[in-house]
């Protein structure tokens, strides 16, 4: 039979197995773990090789010295001109006190969201939603302003969060889209009356100046006819003939017009062509 000391031997080994993995803790790199002391915070164990007090001490957390990215829900939010967008956003942070993280808040991770959340329709509900969907950045920087103080508290530091997507509800993107389809009907009628205005100012300038020119050719022939009356009038003086013989030769070429003319059926010529010339003259 086996010596009952045996069996003791075999049970104090199993303890001393089971004590020595109680007491060395291997902490991985990226991660820190938190120990408690009989059920009070006693310290944090940072990566490699770490004893402890086997039966006193226990790992009650393990963190992550990892930045974490937390994904922060969509939400609805009213801006300052009471149109309705959907934000969401994303925050990058990295625990720096375990303690703090885990003893500070129930959930760190909910309540970075809902911190996020509120402070995001806070700064929202300021702006108009012009400036709302132009100004990323300035949320951004109000965004980390308003939140970075409140998690340094829970051993938590931010370093960074961005705006994911910022965008009309369903509703608002309907009426923006209807108002910009107003707005480029107007200034396409804007722009026809526009060109049709300066379309009619051309013209009529157009008219103007032919008119204008036509009242300047009338001057000159009138004045051409003048100096030609006057140079005819100081070349034959007071003899008839010449004066019969032009204005006869206008008449009879004047005749032929008409008689080629589709409506001319029936040309008379005078039967005393130069007492008619006379006639024409005023002279007897």
């Amino acid at each position: 039979m086996v010596n009952a000391g045996f069996y003791v031997v075999i049970a104090i080994f199993i303890l001393l197995l089971v004590t020595l993995a109680k007491g060395v803790r291997l902490v991985p790199q990226g991660n820190k773990w938190v120990v408690q002391r009989l059920g009070k915070y006693h310290n944090s164990l940072g990566p490699g090789l770490n004893i402890i007090i086997p039966y006193v001490d226990s790992v009650a957390y393990k963190v992550t010295t990892k930045d974490i990215v937390l994904d922060i829900p969509s939400q609805e939010v009213i801006t300052k001109d009471n149109a309705v967008i959907i934000a969401n956003a994303v925050a990058y942070i990295n625990i720096i006190s375990p303690e703090k993280a885990v003893y500070g808040v129930e959930d760190y991770r909910l309540a970075i969201r809902t911190l996020v959340q509120t402070s995001l329709r806070s700064i929202i509900g300021e702006m108009d939603l012009d400036d709302a969907l132009s100004s990323r950045d300035k949320i951004k920087a109000h965004l980390k302003n308003a939140i970075s103080d409140d998690i340094s508290d829970w051993g938590i530091t931010l370093k960074t969060v961005e705006i994911q997507d910022i965008n009309p509800s369903g509703t608002m993107q309907t009426a923006m889209e209807e108002q910009a389809a107003a707005e480029r009907a107007r200034r396409a009628t804007v722009t026809r009356a526009d060109g049709d205005k300066q379309a009619a100012i051309l013209e009529a300038e157009g008219r103007l100046e032919a008119s204008r020119r036509d009242a300047e050719a009338d001057v000159v022939l009138a004045k051409a006819s003048q100096q030609a009356i006057e140079m005819v009038t100081a070349a034959i003086g007071d003899k008839e003939m010449p004066v019969l013989f032009l204005l006869g030769e206008k008449y009879v070429k004047s005749l032929e017009k008409v008689a080629v003319s589709p409506n001319g059926k029936t040309v008379v010529f005078p039967a005393d062509l130069p007492n008619a010339i006379k006639g024409l003259m005023g002279r007897s």
